[in-house]
């Protein structure tokens, strides 16, 4: 499937002549784009990625057009973002919504022969791969695009679609993994909700508590690295990257787009802004808002979070 470049034109207000008839092939963000595929650029904070972009088009702001790399082809547009929503949701037209529908496998035998235990309640997608020696709680619902690896641990009243799992992971009771996450915005008093086309990937030994959630990536995947705790009550937002080794204490949540380094402590009941770099082995104190990017080794507390010898310093 393709769409030409004159419908994009169309759909962005965007008055242009040339490359009518060049052929978009697919969606990405704007790193991961290649030369057949379209993205958009409307924050500066990744000026950098916009000059390093492969795309074949990009949707722009008349502010952001001159940082763009001048291989690709600029679609100037009054609000870039939600004309991307547009040109998303005709490749992926259910991308804004999470499906309910689950074809459940029946064959029982199947998963007796791998030695996987299933609960009471629980409704597995035919598509849905369980690798071998995985205990499954009551009332599950996994559905499709999910694949499990072995020796795993999923408790009760867990969901989980649109994820791939490594192996020996625990996912304690009351967790949502690979749902739809909460970008939108609104034009003529409409909301016009982000897409998301892109996976939970939970990478092999990672733990995480009771009542979580882990929204899929939008455009790339949220990726949690291997060895990795998360506590209870804890969200994580669509493309949020977290290295190996983390540590993330209850009620804590990370906001779109912030990558998290190897080795970092998080307090609980901490937030972390969206489209942020954390360092690795960084401790962040509990009940602290980081809004900004933290280098490596650092450590932070407060609001809004300081190097924890300022933070001291403040108090006295």
């Amino acid at each position: 499937k393709y769409i030409l470049l004159k419908d994009i034109f169309n759909i962005c207000k965007y008055l242009q002549t040339k490359n009518h008839n060049k052929k978009i092939f697919g969606v990405n963000n704007l790193v991961d784009a290649s030369d057949s595929e379209i993205t958009f650029f409307n924050n500066l904070n990744y000026e950098k990625q916009a000059q390093k972009c492969k795309a074949s088009a990009c949707i722009v702001s008349s502010k952001t057009q001159k940082y763009l790399n001048k291989s690709v082809i600029p679609i100037i547009s009054s609000n870039p973002l939600i004309d991307f929503y547009k040109v998303v949701n005709l490749f992926y037209p259910s991308s804004s919504l999470d499906s309910e529908e689950v074809n459940p496998q029946n064959n029982k035998s199947k998963f007796n022969k791998n030695n996987i235990s299933i609960g009471k309640n629980c409704l597995i997608d035919k598509t849905a791969v369980v690798g071998n020696n995985t205990i499954i709680g009551n009332n599950v619902i996994i559905k499709s695009n999910v694949h499990i690896g072995k020796n795993c641990f999923i408790g009760s009243n867990v969901i989980i679609e649109n994820s791939l799992l490594g192996d020996n992971i625990i996912i304690k009771s009351s967790t949502l993994i690979g749902q739809t996450g909460f970008g939108f915005s609104f034009e003529n008093n409409k909301r016009i909700k982000f897409p998301h086309i892109g996976r939970v990937i939970i990478e092999n030994n990672v733990q995480i508590g009771s009542f979580c959630t882990i929204d899929r990536g939008s455009l790339s995947d949220t990726v949690i690295g291997e060895f990795s705790s998360l506590d209870n009550q804890v969200q994580i937002a669509h493309n949020v990257k977290i290295g190996n080794f983390c540590m993330i204490a209850a009620q804590s949540g990370i906001a779109g787009s912030t990558t998290i380094g190897n080795n970092v402590q998080i307090g609980g009941q901490t937030g972390i802004s969206g489209h942020l770099a954390i360092g690795n082995n960084v401790k962040i104190g509990g009940k602290s808002g980081v809004v900004e990017n933290i280098k490596d080794g650092q450590v932070v507390m407060g609001y809004p979070a300081k190097s924890i010898r300022d933070f001291l310093k403040d108090k006295k």
